[in-house]
């Protein structure tokens, strides 16, 4: 099996680019943004686990297989984010007895 080998130059690039996303995740805590917090935090955090992912976990190498894996997950991520979202959007449709 061959290897793909990057070079230390998309390394460091890649190191950088996950640093300022990590400077604007901090900016972004101390800006009051209203609803639109949880957006942009949230937009950062995918930015950078794409970094991760694809440079350092190799994803954008790899094989097939393994990228279909990586697909399974993900839309098991957003099964799962979107039963969650439909039960919090849910409560408070029946009255609790008692209340």
């Amino acid at each position: 099996m061959s290897e793909h080998v990057d070079s230390v130059k998309t390394y460091v690039l890649v190191f950088l680019g996950l640093i300022c996303l990590t400077v604007a995740t901090t900016a972004v805590a101390f800006v009051d943004l209203g609803p639109f917090s949880v957006v942009a935090a949230l937009a950062i955090a995918v930015c950078k686990a794409l970094l991760v992912a694809l440079f350092f976990m190799h994803v954008r190498h790899s094989t097939k297989l393994t990228r279909l894996v990586v697909l399974g997950g993900l839309l098991w991520l957003a099964i799962l984010l979107l039963l969650t979202m439909g039960d919090m959007m849910t409560r408070g449709w029946v009255g609790v007895p008692g209340r």
